[in-house]
């Protein structure tokens, strides 16, 4: 039976692709819910009292509803169950929070992940020019006692559209390396890949990442520290000693936060006297550099005034504003990282297993919607403002990311 305009939507009607003729957020919200319903739920049909897609969905609500932990989540779906009826029956309410627990702790991260990426990938099919890889740490969710590390989660960031497109768990920093690759393979097969300009942090600055990444037709800005180090030290020779007419420039200035930034950006395609050493024989060497990129960076405060200079190299042709725009760019992640801990708690989170990882996916869902939202007030005002008026959710839920 089809879902009405007055009663709850069905997950499992086919919903297809959003029809603009039809309502387009009502749409969103059954494609997410369908989506959800999409996944396996391994338990006997005959004992689920509390269907999965409805617990996902009372979920990813309450986290954009400014609920942190599962306590706060049922709370929350209590006092708001008329609300999600709107969507899905709930024919026994709102489970409690040891079951809650338990049911997150059961879903398989990546496909949950997939919900996400698929339903994003539905509504803003087009392809972003600028994507950042960076990971972070949710510090608190180790166990010393059976030896777990802190949950370490690999997200690709699209820097205009403020979205994350698409994140991997590692066990811990260090598997980044061996993580990259994967992700940008996710991020391939979503069509994200061809065209884009993918900017990662030094640790990310290895061959086989960069081989990967031209393979997908995309190019690379990779920073040069100290894992590159002698790469490094002949890119800052050669911007010392090379000629006017060989590097191309551009400056900015920035003022916030209570000082002032003034970035100095050159660039140069003469790459043809790159040689370096090999650390042991037959090590790979970088074979698609096409550009090299210096920034020296002025920061200004009240007292006082701090200089550093960091440079990175480009598989992409020699366009120093685009260039520019995604080295700069690339500190949107670092933006959406800082408002995890401050806006959403992440570091401060306790979870464990697949309810770590499963919960570190509904939060940049749920951060990239409210970010996307025009309205006034910070990202902890606009959560709050959607825990105490379901409306202004239901406008989070339904509202389109900018275009990038």
């Amino acid at each position: 039976m089809p879902p009405s305009s007055n009663g709850p939507l069905d997950p499992d009607t086919d919903l297809g692709e959003p029809n603009p003729s039809e309502d387009v957020p009502r749409n969103r919200l059954r494609l997410l819910l369908k989506e959800f319903a999409a996944l396996d739920d391994a338990r006997e049909p005959w004992r689920v009292l509390y269907p999965l897609h409805e617990v996902l969905l009372l979920v990813t609500c309450a986290t954009i509803a400014s609920c942190d932990d599962f306590d706060d989540i049922v709370a929350w779906g209590e006092h708001h169950l008329a609300v999600l009826r709107r969507f899905s029956p709930f024919h026994h309410g709102i489970p409690c929070q040891r079951w809650l627990r338990a049911l997150i702790n059961r879903v398989d991260p990546l496909l949950f992940g997939r919900c996400f990426e698929s339903w994003i990938g539905a509504l803003w099919p087009n392809r972003h020019a600028l994507i950042a890889v960076d990971g972070k740490t949710a510090r608190r969710t180790h166990d010393r006692r059976s030896g777990l590390k802190a949950l370490h989660t690999l997200s690709a960031y699209a820097t205009q559209a403020r979205l994350t497109l698409a994140q991997m768990s590692v066990p811990e920093k260090t598997n980044e390396i061996t993580a990259i690759p994967d992700l940008l393979d996710l991020l391939a097969e979503a069509g994200q890949m061809k065209g884009a300009l993918v900017t990662i942090d030094a640790m990310g600055c290895q061959v086989e990442i960069a081989d990967k990444i031209v393979a997908h037709k995309a190019d690379y800005v990779l920073t040069l520290k100290g894992n590159q180090p002698t790469l490094e030290a002949e890119v800052a020779a050669y911007f010392r000693t090379a000629p006017a007419n060989e590097v191309v420039t551009t400056t900015t200035v920035e003022k916030g936060h209570g000082r002032i930034e003034t970035r100095t950006y050159a660039a140069s395609n003469c790459v043809d006297w790159i040689r370096t050493e090999r650390s042991y024989p037959g090590a790979p060497r970088f074979t698609s550099i096409k550009t090299l990129i210096q920034v020296h960076r002025r920061t200004e405060h009240a007292d006082r005034c701090a200089f550093d200079t960091h440079h990175y190299i480009s598989s992409a042709p020699l366009d120093i504003a685009r260039l520019a725009q995604a080295v700069r760019g690339h500190w949107g992640v670092e933006s959406m990282h800082w408002l995890l801990d401050v806006a959403f708690q992440e570091d401060l989170s306790r979870y464990r297993g697949h309810g770590a990882r499963n919960m570190a996916i509904v939060r940049r869902f749920a951060l990239g919607l409210v970010r996307a939202n025009t309205a006034n007030g910070s990202v902890k005002t606009r959560r709050k403002t959607a825990s105490w008026n379901p409306d202004f959710l239901l406008q989070l839920l339904q509202f389109p990311a900018p275009a990038p």
